[in-house]
């Protein structure tokens, strides 16, 4: 499953799911052990757990009754691209106006 970037976006916008993911950058988790880490309740942490799954971040496999969660390493460094492409954008753009601004922050006439 390919990740939506504004998915993405979204899911990391909500500080419980970045902490989430950020236990699953350490390593591997069931979704007890990460509702013990966190400030939330199990099923609170379910929720968002199927949130990022569903945005492409994160893949689970079941072992017994529980639900072990993984991070896709190929969602975050899809999700780095992007941002690295978004910003060589935003400083192509940012110095396109630079050079065409002279000192006073007025456009240069051409």
């Amino acid at each position: 499953m390919k990740p939506n970037h504004l998915a993405v976006a979204a899911a990391l916008a909500d500080p419980t799911r970045e902490a989430i993911v950020q236990l699953l950058v350490e390593r591997e988790h069931a979704v007890g052990e990460i509702a013990e880490r966190l400030p939330v309740a199990r099923p609170t942490v379910s929720k968002h757990l199927r949130l990022l799954e569903s945005a492409g971040l994160v893949q689970f496999r079941s072992e017994g009754t529980r639900n072990v969660y993984a991070i896709r390493p190929e969602a975050l460094a899809e999700l780095r691209d992007e941002l690295d492409r978004m910003w060589s954008r935003a400083l192509a753009r940012y110095a396109l106006v630079a050079r065409n601004t002279d000192p006073a922050g007025n456009k240069k006439r051409t």
